[in-house]
């Protein structure tokens, strides 16, 4: 291959789904379990195959232009070789009746056999080739083969025809290409200098790339983390080490911060088209989600409007963000969730939530379904990750929903309300192993639920099939259907890293296959791309989120020091104090007199923060009676983004009065917001930030005592430290920033928690209640204030 040119590189699906299709957006129910259930089902059909059958077959070919080579490649379902007779085989799992499938059943079934069975006749010089395509229905596992027998010069005509559709597609993407990679080559840092530990995080994120192994990294606030990951990322794209970045948040303020970032790269000439993805409930025009053509004018004809939409966009705009796609969707009359994620097939980064990488639910398929590529994977706030993780590799069911639904179906499907019924009576069954405990714990999977929700999962498919056709909906069973499609989903994950969990309340019980350790099914998602950088200001111990996060011995990890002057940040400890649970009660005046003492040593704004939202009032009750004349301000715990947004305008540039927050530790005041100069000049932490106590936590300690012999510090320790780490982070954001910290807890100053302190917290002042106003009039004094 001409090392100087550019190769474009296409799978087989994306190929054949981009460049046929027509029509609208309808999501009109037909069946969702094809996704979960065709993994089982096709290795059941391989397995059942003879020895001449070959699975998963990767297939690629490369057609040249003038200036550029497409690369198309795919797995084909099969491969069966007949004593030199071949016959590529693609399997397709439906709810339709058998019957009804003939060979006009779905063109673009054939279109990508006939792509696979084009490859192969080519790379075998085969001149005849014969296609079977594979329907097994989903409810009774019944196959249906339908095999035709094509020329390689039909074959060839048909592919040839396809790429020449898509040669406009690929040569806006090697053009552009081009021109991308020239102006990273004269890319320089977007900033007069580095600071402190910039280079160093710089050097270490290419060499990661370069290497395709995975970087760990605690990267304090002020270093620049994002600019410091994002810039040697994009040199490597430009050097041809990787293709695309995914930029991860776990939250959308995160993103901007990425944004910013491309934007001053842009600004010194950086040729790079950057897609943000939002949420479709977010960005959708309508007031509520209906994809139907019939009730969405963006929906009807979506698929005759959106490559010209595409175009467009591509040729008129770099940064894709929300307000660009919502235009541009409007203009084209197109939906602009789909629209979305169709624009990030051609964008250099993909600014996004971690769901889109991680989560078996929603994870961008068009990626990531086949062997993946060689992308950048850029975590950002890595420590939340943890957490989200076992969340998304973990389900749950209830009983209540089962007994509702079973009353409900009765009339309208006897059959449904019957499955219903003996899913009802298993819950019962699992009740009973709860005992006198309110729980139950095994091991060991409750297998028997899986044939029943198949069952209900195979009649809901039926049934809302069948009323789809008449426009109606039933949202109940619809929920329940894609819970029991999802259950059944992460079954396929089940491994010694889980266990099943049962709960009994008053009215009902739940059974949660729950994922307690997420670091494997991280790795194999991580694997996916080419590297992997996980980086936060509070990620410590990093042996821990190495672990957690799916790093493996071979990876790096790294840990920065602050770039900002210990002598503007006064940091005390009040280890005399226990704000234990049992202890609350009668430490609740020295905790007021502690925050007292700090809130009165300065007119300004503070937070205090609180382990639980209950002891967060206790004290804010107290200390409204003992300080009315300070402006106080709590934190609820549902609060509106407009609220969210009211609470933080309160801390003013240049306050003219002491204005003081109570917030939650871990909680959305907690992290991600940024308060600089003087908005923000304290926070008290009251507490060591211990997770609440309960079984799931318990069940996390109990793994990995039994794993490391360290339980506790993985299920508790560490993740109440993060909180606390996160919060005191708020004081600090700058270089010119100063503030005061004061940690409330006599277990601060136990060396298991001083080992976890990050290095600026050296030193530190040990206080009573007596000299802290002293030691941060000082402070303060020291500063000219």
């Amino acid at each position: 291959m001409n090392e100087y040119k550019k190769e474009i590189k296409i799978s087989v699906r994306n190929l054949v789904e981009f460049v046929l299709r027509t029509g609208d957006i309808d999501s009109s129910f037909t069946g969702s379990s094809r996704a979960v259930e065709g993994t089982r089902l096709h290795k059941k059909i391989q397995k059942t195959q003879g020895k001449e059958y070959s699975p998963e077959v990767f297939l690629k070919t490369t057609v040249e232009f003038d200036d550029f080579f497409l690369t198309v490649e795919g797995r084909a379902d099969g491969v069966i070789n007949e004593d030199g007779c071949f016959i590529i085989d693609e399997i397709k799992t439906t709810t339709a009746p058998l019957e009804l499938i003939d060979e006009f059943y779905n063109p673009l079934h054939w279109a990508q056999a006939k792509c696979y069975a084009y490859i192969h006749a080519l790379n075998e010089n085969l001149e005849k080739i014969k296609i079977r395509l594979t329907y097994c229905h989903l409810e009774t596992e019944e196959i249906k083969y339908l095999v035709s027998e094509f020329d390689f010069a039909e074959l060839s005509r048909f592919f040839e025809e396809l790429v020449e559709k898509y040669y406009v597609w690929a040569k806006l993407a090697c053009d552009w290409q081009v021109k991308r990679d020239c102006s990273i080559k004269v890319l320089e840092f977007p900033f007069e200098k580095y600071r402190k530990g910039q280079r160093k995080l710089a050097v270490a994120v290419y060499k990661t790339v370069t290497e395709g192994k995975k970087l760990y990294v605690k990267a304090p606030t002020g270093i620049g983390k994002t600019i410091s990951t994002l810039f040697p990322a994009v040199k490597a794209i430009g050097e041809g080490h990787a293709s695309k970045i995914f930029y991860l948040t776990a939250k959308t303020v995160t993103g901007g911060v990425a944004k910013e970032a491309f934007a001053k790269m842009r600004q010194k000439g950086l040729l790079f088209k950057t897609v943000t993805l939002t949420a479709k409930e977010k960005i959708c025009f309508m007031e509520k989600a209906v994809c139907k053509p019939e009730k969405c004018e963006y929906a009807k004809g979506h698929f005759d409007r959106v490559n010209e939409a595409i175009m467009d966009i591509l040729t008129n705009e770099d940064e894709i963000k929300r307000e660009v796609i919502e235009e541009y969707a409007k203009a084209h009359r197109v939906c602009p969730f789909e629209l979305a994620l169709d624009l990030t097939i051609w964008a250099d980064a993909v600014i996004c939530d971690y769901n889109y990488v991680f989560d078996p639910r929603v994870y961008l398929k068009r990626f990531f379904s086949d062997a993946g590529g060689d992308y950048i994977f850029l975590v950002d706030e890595a420590h939340n990750l943890v957490d989200r993780a076992r969340e998304m590799f973990s389900a749950q069911l209830s009983k209540k929903s089962f007994l509702e639904l079973k009353k409900a179906m009765k009339e309208e499907s006897p059959k449904i309300s019957k499955t219903l019924q003996k899913l009802n009576t298993f819950m019962l069954g699992m009740k009973k192993l709860c005992g006198d405990n309110d729980y139950f714990v095994s091991k060991e999977e409750q297998s028997e639920i899986y044939l029943l929700l198949r069952r209900l999962i195979g009649e809901c498919e039926e049934y809302l099939t069948d009323r789809a056709k008449n426009g109606i909906e039933n949202e109940d069973l619809l929920q329940l259907y894609f819970d029991a499609l999802m259950y059944v989903r992460i079954a396929e994950f089940y491994d010694d890293r889980y266990v099943t969990f049962v709960e009994k309340s008053d009215n009902d019980v739940r059974i949660k296959l729950f994922c307690i350790d997420p670091s494997h099914l991280l790795s194999e998602a991580l694997k996916r791309g080419k590297a992997a950088v996980f980086f936060s200001a509070t990620l410590l111990p990093l042996s821990y989120f190495k672990e957690v996060l799916g790093g493996g011995p071979d990876d790096y990890t790294m840990c920065l020091d602050s770039p900002f002057e210990v002598n503007n940040r006064c940091l005390m400890i009040a280890d005399r104090i226990s704000t234990r649970y049992q202890d609350r009660g009668k430490s609740c005046d020295e905790v007021v007199q502690c925050i007292k003492s700090i809130v009165c040593a300065k007119k300004g704004n503070y937070i205090a923060f609180f382990p639980s939202y209950q002891y967060m009032n206790m004290i804010y009750e107290l200390f409204e009676k003992e300080c009315g004349d300070i402006k106080l301000y709590v934190q609820s715990s549902s609060m509106t983004e407009k609220e969210r947004e009211d609470f933080l305008e309160r801390f003013k540039a240049d306050p003219q009065e002491t204005v003081l927050g109570f917030c939650v530790l871990g909680g959305i005041f907690s992290e991600g917001i940024d308060l600089r100069d003087d908005r923000l000049i304290g926070a008290i932490i009251v507490g060591v930030g211990l997770p609440q106590i309960c079984i799931e936590r318990d069940i996390i300690r109990d793994y990995y005592q039994n794993k490391n012999r360290l339980g506790f510090e993985y299920s508790y320790m560490y993740p109440g430290m993060n909180k606390v780490m996160q919060a005191a982070g708020r004081v600090i954001r700058s270089e010119n920033d100063k503030g005061v910290i004061l940690l409330i807890d006599d277990r601060f100053t136990n060396p298991s928690y001083l080992a976890l302190f990050p290095n600026e917290w050296f030193p530190y002042i040990r206080v009573t209640g007596n000299n802290i106003s002293e030691h941060v009039k000082k402070f303060w004094s020291r500063h000219g204030a």
